[in-house]
């Protein structure tokens, strides 16, 4: 479904990605993990634009992304959920308009892009919750409400930015708790950038290691874990067993 070959992008002398190649198959659900700075978001955030590479292709659902027109790419990003570190929710709108904002936007009538914002807060446990505005809510709240916003448009495929990152650990459960229910029930292909290695063992058909902006490891997690090759995998066993 998803095939990114030989992405590359830099900031001035930084190297972000230094030739990235991956393949997601649909329905499949890839975390990827690494040390900060790796390129883990970089690599995401060019999937749908958000960061533009330099150099290389990225293939999603036959379509070429990298050679969308501006109206082209506002279109096609409908087709991917995106869930950001920062919840980036609007302050003076509901919970409710937060996550119908984009439907609308795109042009769907406010009453039917209402009812499949609610139902999206259903999938988080939110919809009770759909009246009341950001700065009511828990940061989990918010986060979980971010996840609903991505959920609305029905994506081929979801993308997921260190999504606890933000987070008090105390909150952090209860947005992995919804992320694994989304998993096991709505059968969207994920790529998960995240740090959360029980969570990963528990989720992920495979998970892809990445450092100074090179795939060094990726295989299915009881395997990487069992005997990692790389570094980076050997010190995330480490975390596993402490």
């Amino acid at each position: 479904m998803l095939e990114i070959r030989d992405l590359r992008k830099s900031y001035g002398k930084l190297t972000a990605l230094a030739g990235v190649d991956l393949d997601v198959a649909r329905g499949e659900t890839v975390v990827i993990m690494g040390p900060s700075g790796c390129g883990k978001s970089t690599l995401i955030r060019c999937v749908n634009r958000l960061t533009e590479p330099d150099q290389g292709s990225i293939i999603l659902g036959g379509q070429d992304v990298l050679a969308l027109s501006s109206p082209e790419l506002q279109k096609f990003r409908r087709r991917v959920g995106f869930v950001f570190q920062q919840f980036n929710l609007i302050a003076r709108l509901t919970v409710l308009e937060n996550v119908m904002f984009h439907l609308v936007l795109g042009g769907m009538e406010r009453e039917e892009a209402a009812e499949r914002a609610l139902a999206s807060l259903d999938k988080v446990g939110l919809r009770a919750a759909a009246d009341r505005r950001p700065r009511e809510l828990s940061g989990g709240q918010q986060q979980r409400v971010g996840i609903a916003r991505a959920l609305v448009t029905n994506p081929e495929i979801m993308l997921w930015d260190e999504p606890t990152a933000s987070l008090d650990p105390i909150l952090v459960g209860e947005v992995l708790e919804v992320m694994e229910e989304l998993v096991k029930e709505t059968g969207t292909t994920m790529v998960i950038v995240t740090h959360e290695v029980s969570f990963a063992l528990r989720v992920a058909h495979r998970i892809v290691f990445m450092d100074q902006g090179r795939v060094v490891e990726e295989g299915p997690p009881q395997e990487v874990f069992a005997e990692p090759r790389s570094e980076i995998a050997k010190l995330y066993r480490k975390l596993l067993v402490n």
